[in-house]
């Protein structure tokens, strides 16, 4: 009994002292990010939104991203400074419209025929090479190199129609600085102007026409209220677009929490997959808005063989460049090859 009670006297003790000595226990502050998105509100509640939405759920206390719409924070073209300098902590873009200056710019957003269809830009990234050469370079700038995906093909939306190549002769057209000069050899005039401008530029003749989307984001944001017509013929089958962060801010996340990041930018990109593939096929068939036309195909094939020359154009501007496009080359070959249902032609 007394050997059981000196034992319980002291374990108390020990247990008393412990407890006074034990460090007050402080919650970390959250984490706070400020992102910003290529996209205006309406858009962006589909390519993006959700993914952040959910991350924002499940990361709860402990990190929240504060999502910015197009031109919000900094214009769109200034985009990549302003994550390089940690103004803003995260971007989503393509990589020519944020003008990166690196030459991998020339291939964000829709570089002419590099694909056909959505599933082409995960599988050139994940599987030919390009997640490599894109964490380098942008690694070597500052930026960490999140997550690339697919979008919609691109379309010219337009106030008149076009059924020949030579109905795009003069036409102002709002589209990508790589797409503007490819297609400016077959007349189109390349306009840049502010995203939330397009809209109005079209109404007042500032524009005759679009090329930055498929069907699905022309209603979705509003430009099938001022387009009459939308060109079945695309000159890129899906726009490469990625997730990028300032590096360091990056470096500071813990390990799971980069984790969650990369599983919601995996989620928003099987969002987009099925948002813009079911789209792009229900309102060419059921929506009220455009008229359908098409440019005949043995015709269109002078813009396709055109895109080949682009191609050695651009990899003759720099060693990364045609390493780039020679991964587009061999890809490509492999789908041809394949046949059906890879390629038709």
């Amino acid at each position: 009994m007394t050997t059981s009670r000196r034992k319980f006297l002291a374990g108390g003790a020990l247990a008393g002292t412990a407890g006074l000595a034990a460090p007050a226990v402080h919650s970390q502050a959250t984490i706070k990010w400020r992102m910003q998105t290529y996209a205006g509100p309406a858009l962006a509640e589909h390519v993006v939104k959700p993914a952040i939405d959910s991350f924002n759920k499940i990361a709860g206390d402990e990190m929240q991203i504060e999502l910015f719409f197009a031109d919000q924070l900094v214009p769109t073209g200034e985009l990549f400074r302003a994550m390089q300098q940690g103004t803003i902590d995260m971007v989503q873009s393509d990589d020519d419209s944020m003008a990166a200056p690196t030459d991998l710019s020339v291939f964000g957003g829709y570089f002419p025929f590099a694909s056909r269809y959505s599933l082409d830009v995960p599988v050139l990234f994940n599987q030919y090479g390009l997640n490599e050469i894109w964490d380098a370079e942008y690694s070597a700038l500052g930026v960490k190199h999140l997550s690339a995906g697919a979008w919609d093909p691109c379309h010219f939306a337009t106030k008149d129609p076009i059924r020949s190549l030579s109905d795009l002769e003069g036409k102002r057209v709002f589209t990508f600085p790589t797409a503007g000069r490819f297609m400016s050899q077959f007349g189109v005039v390349p306009v840049s102007l502010p995203w939330e401008d397009i809209e109005v530029a079209v109404q007042t003749g500032e524009l005759d026409g679009i090329a930055w989307s498929g069907i699905t984001e022309d209603y979705t944001v509003g430009w099938a209220d001022v387009t009459n017509y939308f060109l079945t013929n695309n000159i890129s089958g899906a726009w490469a677009g990625s997730f990028f962060a300032n590096m360091g801010r990056y470096e500071e996340l813990p390990d799971h929490l980069k984790e969650l990041l990369k599983l919601t930018m995996d989620s928003s990109h099987y969002y987009r997959q099925w948002w813009y593939w079911g789209g792009e096929a229900d309102l060419r068939v059921n929506g009220p808005k455009m008229e359908l036309t098409s440019i005949p195909d043995e015709e269109w094939q002078q813009v396709e063989d055109a895109a080949r020359v682009f191609w050695d154009e651009i990899a003759a501007e720099s060693e990364l460049k045609a390493k780039v496009v020679q991964v587009f080359k061999n890809y490509n070959d492999v789908m041809a090859k394949a046949g059906r249902p890879y390629r038709y032609t």
